[in-house]
C-alpha cells in the first residue's frame, strides 16, 4: 500500500537530498539526539521527516533515547528508508511525491530478538532497491535485498558485510573474513546467487571506500596516505583475473578533506563523496567529485556545509 505523506514532507521537482541529519541536544556533559530526521536538499531548504523514528526500540520493545535509528538515502538523493513511527514498518518515501511505501513481505518489519539499531540500510543508485543487514548475535540471519519494483526478496549469507550496490543496482558486493583472517569479497546477483569470489590482496582490503561496477567484477578503491598533505590515489582490481590497476593520483588538494562514499555512476566514471574538518578534526561541509579513473581528474559537482549541531548525518549511497 502506497500512502500519500503530508504535504511538507515532499520536495520541489528536481531537489534531491544532500543529506541527512538529526540535531543534537546537551544532556548532562554529552549529546544526544533529538528533534526530527531531516533532509537538506540541493535547494538548500530542509525537509523534515516527521513520520521517520528517531529514537530505535531495541529487541526488547524499549525506546533507547541515546542512539539513533537508521536512515539510508538513495545514491541519487531521490529516495529515503527509514522506520514509520506510527507501526514500526520499514519503508521507503518517492522525495519528489512524497510517497511512502512499506517494504514487501515480511521485509517490512523486524525479526524476533532484533532492534532497530541492530540492522544497517542501504539504497541502490537509483532507489530501487534496499539492503537490509541484520546484526544477529551469531550472524546466522540472513541479509535480505527487497526490489522495491516488483517485491521480490532475495537472501544472502548473514556473515556477509554489505559493501555497496553496483551502478543499476543488480549486483551486490560485500566482504567476509576468512578462517585464515584474510579479507574475501562476494558479488551476488538479483536472485541472490554469488557470482564472484576472491580473497583480495591487502591493498584492497586495507583501503576504503571502494565500489563495485556493473559488470560485476571490477572494484575501485581509494588509498589515501598517512601524511595529511598526501594526495588521495585510485585503483582499480579485478576480482575476475585478480589484478591490481597502477595508482592514478586524485586532482583535488587533500588539506583536511577526507573520502567517505564512493560509487560508479557509469562504466567509466565515478561518484566520490569527501567531508572537509575544521582544526580540530570536527566534519564542517561535504564534497561531490566526478571522477575520471584513467586520469584523475576529480571535478567538483557539489559542495555545502554541515550543521553545527547535527548529532549524526549520512550521505547519499550511505
Amino acid at each position: 500500500m502506497v500512502i500519500a505523506a503530508p504535504a511538507q514532507a515532499q520536495a520541489r521537482a528536481g531537489d534531491q537530498a544532500r543529506y541527512a541529519w538529526v540535531k543534537g541536544c546537551a544532556k548532562r556533559d554529552y549529546t544526544v539526539p533529538c528533534g526530527p530526521w531531516t533532509l537538506t536538499l540541493s535547494s538548500g531548504k530542509d525537509l523534515v521527516l516527521k513520520d521517520a523514528v528517531v529514537h530505535p526500540k531495541t529487541a526488547g520493545g524499549k525506546v533507547d533515547k541515546e542512539a539513533s535509528a537508521p536512515i539510508a538515502i538513495s545514491g541519487n538523493g531521490a529516495h529515503v528508508a527509514y522506520f514509520r513511527k506510527s507501526d514500526g514498518r520499514l519503508v521507503t518515501r518517492d522525495l519528489a511525491k512524497g510517497t511512502v511505501k512499506p517494504l514487501p513481505g515480511d521485509a517490512a518489519r523486524l525479526p524476533k530478538g532484533i532492534g532497530m539499531a541492530d540492522i544497517d540500510l542501504a539504497l541502490s543508485n537509483d532507489g530501487g532497491k534496499l539492503f537490509v543487514d541484520y546484526f544477529d548475535a551469531d550472524s546466522t540471519r540472513k541479509s535480505v535485498v527487497a526490489n522495491l519494483r516488483n517485491g521480490a526478496l532475495t537472501r544472502i549469507p548473514g556473515a556477509e558485510v554489505l559493501q555497496g550496490f553496483s551502478p543499476s543496482g543488480e549486483y551486490v558486493l560485500t566482504s567476509r573474513t576468512t578462517e585464515d583472517n584474510t579479507t574475501e569479497f562476494a558479488v551476488y546477483d538479483a536472485s541472490g546467487s554469488e557470482v564472484e569470489s576472491r580473497v583480495v590482496p591487502q591493498v584492497v582490503s586495507n583501503n576504503a571506500p571502494i565500489a563495485l561496477n556493473d559488470d560485476a567484477k571490477t572494484v575501485a578503491v581509494l588509498i589515501t596516505g598517512p601524511n595529511e598533505t598526501d594526495r588521495a590515489r585510485l585503483r582499480t582490481y579485478d576480482l575476475t583475473e585478480d589484478t591490481v590497476s597502477d595508482a592514478v593520483k586524485l586532482s583535488y588538494a587533500p588539506k583536511r578533506e577526507y573520502p567517505a562514499r564512493l560509487s560508479w555512476v557509469s562504466g567509466d566514471g565515478l561518484t566520490l563523496w569527501t567531508f572537509r574538518t575544521d582544526a580540530e578534526g570536527n566534519p564542517i561541509a561535504a564534497v561531490r567529485r566526478n571522477v575520471n579513473p584513467d586520469t584523475g581528474a576529480a571535478v567538483k559537482q557539489d559542495s555545502f556545509s554541515l550543521r553545527k549541531n547535527a548529532w549524526t548525518w549520512w550521505l547519499p549511497g550511505d
